[in-house]
């Protein structure tokens, strides 16, 4: 497994020492060998990779990643290059369209939200392929708990992003009124229009950051490939 290479590492680096840590990873291993588990294991910590603790303005909290071929690559609701956005990316595309009056991007990855201080987490960083939820209590909510509780405790404001109810049961990790949280139902075309279109997350979220005198995110993505 990848050593997280920035700032991470020494706020939550005693996780990767403690025995439910040891025990996911060993089944990690294991099943990486014996079955097809998304994301490729270099991409699973790519939400920290590419957002630094100090960095971290915006938290979109997800589930667990896409489970189809060529999708995850470990930013939340992110889908590589190539790949066609999932229902709930092109309502959140739409939503985005909406709030701030900007094109919706042609492709889906949102490396460019995480190179700003957005951090994509899911709260479960792997899963089986086309099983959704395979790895959801095998350990890796407790090393997500402590990233959120570590935000938490940041002095800058931070804003969280809740979509829906598994994301909003995290709320109770967050404790200091510092903090903007902005929630809504999920994007997913399931209950996106039970209140989450014209819930204008991105605007609201820019409009705190600036009250805190801190730099906005361009939400608009851009049409050169990013890293991913």
């Amino acid at each position: 497994m990848k050593v997280l290479p920035n700032d991470w590492m020494s706020v939550i680096g005693e996780e990767f020492e403690k025995p439910y840590y040891q025990k996911l990873r060993e089944q990690l291993k294991q099943e990486y060998q014996e079955q097809t588990i998304y994301p490729d294991m270099y991409d699973i910590f790519n939400a920290l990779n590419y957002t630094s603790y100090q960095d971290v303005k915006v938290v979109i909290l997800g589930q667990d990643p896409y489970h189809g071929f060529g999708q995850a690559h470990g930013l939340s609701f992110s889908v590589q290059h190539g790949i066609k956005p999932p229902p709930s990316l092109v309502n959140i595309f739409k939503e985005m369209s909406q709030d701030l009056g900007v094109e919706i991007p042609s492709h889906g990855n949102l490396t460019a939200w995480a190179k700003q201080g957005v951090l994509l987490l899911n709260t479960v960083l792997t899963v089986r392929a086309k099983t959704p939820g395979s790895h959801q209590g095998i350990g890796w909510e407790h090393l997500t708990n402590e990233v959120i509780r570590q935000i938490d405790a940041k002095p800058e404001p931070v804003v969280f992003i809740l979509w829906g109810k598994q994301a909003q049961a995290k709320k109770a990790l967050i404790q200091h009124d510092h903090h903007l949280i902005i929630e809504s139902p999920h994007p997913s075309p399931f209950s996106a229009h039970r209140g989450f279109f014209g819930s204008r997350p991105f605007s609201r979220a820019n409009q705190f950051l600036q009250q805190q005198n801190r730099t906005p995110i361009t939400w608009e993505l851009p049409e050169q490939k990013e890293e991913s």
